[in-house]
């Protein structure tokens, strides 16, 4: 198993600023159209060369330019190309990073359906330099499957992907970030059989070893050593030990050296439920509760290869909570790297034990500022849906700003709230905390207050993606599988920082 992982983007994706569509030649152009958006730019320049298709077409009510919409437009008059695509933009004065990331991806998982040598994306001249490096992200994630084992894939990558009007600056800085959601995608669609907490930790390290990003990895000997009795309770009952990574980018020059930001994530590489054991079309799809781990890394690695002027360190905790004979078991009291005791009411709120150790190692370096994600809780998908990531937080500039970052790459999220009154439901009888709440309501919050206690009041937001990190069934714009949230909002967000 090794990364795909680049530090200079994909080099099959390509820019050309000179380029002219209607002259190009490759097995399918692409078009992006807005919604009445005919006369201006390259779709005029190609209405033109068609004499006058793509008004006709529009007049017609055939092409309407709404969001998502593609219209393929075979053997074209007046063009080299066998085919034209046609995508809509929906409204121009709607138009934002997340939608034109959506509509690439749509058009390039559609192309790719079969294999293809050469393909040509035109760029719109309106577009700002982030929408130009998200559309170029959703070309490329787009082209990627979550069929690995497949003999016969749905989805090719194209021989060479081509973008007319773009600069390389902007091409190469998009073909990165992809490379980081497809990375986390990855991980994620990977059989649980082939990604257990040691190969994540060697997938880190080869990741690290092509970006520049330092590790360190603990094996169960660490942990005990670092007193890290919490992750190794939930991972007792596998035969596969957990392991702790850390990696740091160093990219800001001079100053101190604590951390800017810290990124956690949950690496339950596969969660059955443990002694609480979950049904199995509970556990089908259990390999994706290492989605915030992976999105952790992915965001690293993008950060570190973008040379982003951040000093980060990103950390995952990584386990299988498995039913062996050394399982922990309901009643068990864990006394966590902080000193923190924690009974256990259910082995299948294991996440939140994992990250209680990660948190505390990280709070130990001291960064200024701390985000976690974690397909933590059924509770939020309850409450969000599939679509929709969970804010938590103990600082509100810190969320905000996060917010901010992932709605700009089209990334949704919500703030749920943190009232003190929650802390009351995980107060236990026997030991400092238990590790879930009473009932089945507010769970989420309940697990985001758990997770309160181990940051020491540093400013820190909680991320729960249990709804988008893995979709069950594909989108216009993605396979099903792993989606690689989060992984956009948090180079976003240090971009920012």
């Amino acid at each position: 198993m090794t990364s795909e992982f680049s530090v200079r983007g994909s080099r099959d994706i390509v820019a050309d600023p000179s380029a002219r569509p209607e002259t190009t030649e490759a097995e399918a152009v692409v078009l992006f159209l807005t919604e009445g958006g005919v006369a201006t730019g390259a779709a005029a320049d190609l209405d033109r060369a068609t004499g006058g298709l793509l008004t006709r077409l529009v007049a017609g009510g055939e092409v309407t330019g709404k969001r998502f919409e593609t219209v393929p437009l075979l053997a074209p008059p007046g063009l080299r190309t066998p085919q034209l695509l046609v995508v809509g933009l929906g409204k121009r004065d709607d138009l934002d990073a997340g939608t034109v990331y959506k509509a690439a991806a749509t058009a390039t998982r559609q192309l790719a359906a079969r294999p293809r040598t050469r393909v040509a994306l035109v760029a719109d001249g309106s577009w700002t330099t982030r929408q130009m490096e998200q559309a170029v992200a959703g070309a490329a994630v787009g082209m990627v499957g979550q069929d690995l084992y497949r003999a016969e894939r749905k989805r090719t990558r194209f021989g060479t992907t081509v973008w007319i009007g773009a600069s390389p600056e902007a091409v190469e800085r998009g073909s990165i970030i992809a490379d980081g959601v497809n990375l986390a995608r990855r991980l994620v669609n990977l059989s649980p059989e082939d990604m257990y907490p040691q190969t994540f930790a060697e997938e880190a390290a080869a990741v690290a070893g092509r970006t520049g990003l330092e590790i360190e990895i603990w094996d169960e000997g660490q942990l005990a050593r670092e007193r890290c009795q919490a992750i190794l309770a939930v991972g007792r009952g596998s035969h596969r030990p957990p392991r702790l990574v850390v990696l740091r980018h160093r990219g800001r020059a001079g100053g101190d050296d604590v951390p800017d930001l810290a990124l956690v994530g949950k690496g339950v590489t596969f969660d059955s439920g443990g002694l609480s054991l979950k049904p199995s079309e509970s556990m089908l799809t259990m390999k994706c509760d290492m989605a915030g781990a992976a999105a952790v890394l992915g965001a690293a690695a993008t950060i570190a290869a973008l040379k982003l002027p951040v000093h980060l360190v990103a950390a995952v905790g990584l386990a299988e909570n498995m039913t062996g004979p050394a399982a922990y078991k309901l009643g068990d009291v864990i006394t966590a790297r902080s000193g923190t005791t924690i009974e256990v009411h259910n082995t299948d709120a294991e996440g939140r034990i994992v990250l209680a150790d990660v948190l505390d190692v990280v709070k130990g370096l001291g960064p200024r500022r701390i985000i976690d994600a974690a397909t933590l809780t059924g509770a939020c998908m309850v409450a969000l849906g599939y679509d929709v990531a969970g804010l938590f937080t103990n600082d509100q500039p810190l969320c905000d700003a996060l917010a901010a970052a992932a709605r700009s790459v089209g990334e949704p999220v919500w703030q749920l709230p943190m009232y003190a009154e929650y802390d009351d439901q995980i107060k236990s009888e026997v030991a400092d905390i238990k590790n879930v709440g009473e009932g089945r309501w507010g769970g989420a919050i309940t697990a985001a207050k758990f997770l309160e206690r181990f940051v020491g009041g540093i400013p820190w937001t909680h991320v729960d993606i249990a709804g988008p990190a893995f979709a069950e069934k594909p989108r216009p714009w993605i396979d099903g599988g792993g989606t690689g949230s989060m992984v956009r909002a948090f180079v976003e967000f240090a971009r920012g920082t």
